[in-house]
């Protein structure tokens, strides 16, 4: 790793750097790898339907209404938002504009944003370490499980992981030259990421401060003025939108569901920020399968047990947690072969950017008591997949000595038995194959750590079957999720145990034909009301048409009031209530309003949905 290391070569080894000129082959591998990222992503896309019903229902009001596209609301009628800000519906809701709404023009974005990421973090491993580094990096994140399950399906993870490797990129390219422009060019990637997920886009911060801190090459004064625009220019691009909001008139606008006050900034503080860390109010969530809404440690949908080996548990580890242990070993290990190197290492750098982004994001999401579920570990997975390609290609290219052999054999054998142990949660999936990994891993470390003799062809078997060692449960396992329909609003990566992989939506998604056709027919503002979003959503995709979700998602947003449904039905712009879903959380008026409705209308059957006719 270090320079004295990374330069002796021995007869006839074939080495690629990033200071050498990339060989005739790099090209070919680097659009092989993303022809092959784009087969995994676009296959059997349209599978999982519109995957979550909350966000696809969104984007159909987008698509019906330019004040919903821009404030992100449920319905075309603007009553309520969505409970996150809108920059992946402003992305999504453009791909359904201009080729129409379907399952497809939902879900598509979403896989181009996979292609794309995969390809940036090549681009910028690639900068420090060389091309085979990049080659791998890209590669182990494009089959990472939840890599695999998040850019199939429209949550606003697969824009927040594209931003986040976008900032990731720009940094690196700020550390080389201390360049104040692509430091702001990182800002803004990360002010975007809130607008995409709000606090979770902040966690990247302290390791890419530190690592420009620790590496630009200039003055300290000028690193930490430059650090200061930076930050400015993660409020610009982030606060702009928060002050639109603040300032445009409420009654003009739909309500920021989420929120208790009818602000995106509290939202963010609030249910999306300190909530979801300390578990501070946030409302109810759907527990579907397997428990209600928290951190409890059976339900593997909601995290599992808080606390330090989290990330390996059964909530998060099949997800993400493949690569996870040799990462670890090699961030010790670059940090340590590097320790004495000059200040502007790239090496180091690089390490710092990533090693810095995957322990305080692992650490974050192990400790948080808040909602937390295991999709969101897609933000994680490129950071793993760039510290094991960096620290593992520089091991091996100092693997003439023993001390980068040990941290090598280390790394792979760790990595196949941690993949047996995942593998053997699922024993009836391919009971060999953890088996095959186990025994590989294990020659292949013994051989890696007495050392490989310098022949070429030699050299290039261990090579080959070291990266097989390492990526081939984690592949498997992607491959798997990948192939499967998922839907719901929590989707979970593995192989498939009967039906579609996901939870949380419960009977929501199973709205009928008869409703919907009902509500096709209508022409009011409003073609429906009921309680909670996620029904509505259900609906509004059943019908082509807006309805209004009473409470937002949790069912305790006060939107609309019973004052304020009253007034719509009085202006005949609602014509049904359908009953079901839930709702009448604290501070919510969906209880209130479900029975007055009761009260005054008389209720009929439309498939098996209880329905009051508002117009009557």
């Amino acid at each position: 790793m270090t320079t004295a290391l990374a330069s002796r070569v021995e007869p006839g080894r074939v080495e690629e750097s990033a200071t050498q000129p990339p060989g005739r082959w790099v090209r070919p591998a680097v659009f092989g790898l993303l022809a092959a990222t784009a087969l995994l992503y676009f296959w059997n896309l349209t599978a999982s339907g519109y995957g979550n019903s909350f966000y696809a229902a969104a984007v159909q009001s987008g698509t019906q209404d330019w004040k919903a596209w821009l404030f992100g609301s449920l319905d075309a009628g603007n009553v309520l938002t969505v409970d996150k800000p809108p920059a992946a519906l402003w992305v999504t809701t453009a791909f359904a504009r201009l080729f129409g709404f379907s399952s497809f023009t939902v879900l598509a974005p979403q896989a181009l944003m996979g292609v794309a990421s995969v390809g940036l973090l090549y681009l910028t491993v690639k900068r420090t370490s060389g091309p085979v580094a990049g080659l791998f990096a890209g590669a182990a994140l494009a089959v990472t499980p939840v890599a695999a399950l998040m850019f199939k399906f429209n949550n606003p993870d697969a824009l927040l992981t594209l931003l986040l490797i976008t900032s990731g990129y720009c940094t690196i390219r700020a550390i080389e030259k201390a360049s104040p422009r692509w430091l702001a060019f990182a800002g803004v990637a990360i002010g975007f990421g809130f607008l995409t997920k709000m606090m979770q886009a902040f966690l990247v911060l302290p390791a890419f401060g530190l690592a420009y801190l620790v590496a630009a090459p200039t003055s300290l004064g000028k690193r930490l003025l430059h650090l200061v625009g930076a930050v400015v220019a993660v409020i610009v691009s982030a606060g702009w939108f928060i002050a639109l909001v603040d300032l445009w008139p409420t009654g003009s606008r739909p309500y920021i569901g989420g929120s208790t006050d009818d602000s995106l900034l509290e939202l963010a503080l609030g249910y999306n920020g300190l909530g979801r860390i300390f578990g501070m109010g946030g409302g109810v969530m759907v527990g579907g399968p397997g428990g209600s809404g928290g951190s409890g440690g059976g339900n593997v949908g909601f995290g599992g047990e808080s606390g330090l080996t989290r990330m390996f548990g059964a909530s998060f580890g099949g997800e993400v947690s493949w690569l996870l242990p040799a990462a670890l070993i090699g961030l010790v290990a670059g940090l340590w072969f590097t320790r004495r190197a000059a200040g502007t290492d790239r090496t180091r750098a690089a390490l710092i950017v990533w090693g810095g982004w995957m322990l305080v994001t692992a650490l974050v999401f192990s400790f948080m008591s808040g909602i937390v579920h295991p999709y969101y570990a897609v933000a994680l997975a490129p950071s793993i997949a760039a510290v094991v390609a960096i620290s593992g290609t520089s091991l091996w290219r100092g693997r003439a000595h023993l001390a980068p052999r040990v941290f090598l054999s280390l790394m792979i054998a760790a990595s196949a038995v941690w993949a047996y142990i995942l593998l053997d949660r699922d024993a009836d999936w391919l009971p060999a194959l953890r088996w095959i990994i186990a025994g590989l891993g294990l020659a292949t470390a013994t051989v890696v750590l007495v050392g490989v003799p310098p022949l070429r062809k030699l050299v290039a078997v261990v090579a080959t079957v070291s990266v097989l060692t390492i990526g081939l449960g984690t592949t498997a396992y992607g491959i798997e999720t990948a192939s499967q329909a998922h839907s719901g609003s929590i989707p979970i990566s593995g192989p498939s145990t009967g039906g579609e992989r996901g939870m949380g939506m419960g009977m929501e998604e199973g709205s009928s034909a008869e409703i919907g056709a009902v509500l096709a027919a209508t022409t009011t503002k409003w073609a429906a009301a009921t309680a909670s979003s996620q029904s509505a959503a259900s609906l509004e995709l059943a019908s082509g048409k807006p309805v209004i979700g009473i409470g937002g998602w949790s069912g305790s947003d006060p939107a609309p009031t019973l004052a304020e449904f009253q007034q719509y039905v009085a202006n005949g712009d609602i014509t049904y209530y359908v009953e079901g879903g839930r709702g009448g959380g604290p501070g919510g008026g969906s209880n209130e309003i479900a029975e007055w409705v009761a009260a005054n209308f008389t209720a009929t059957t439309v498939g098996e949905q209880t329905v009051y006719d508002l117009l009557s």
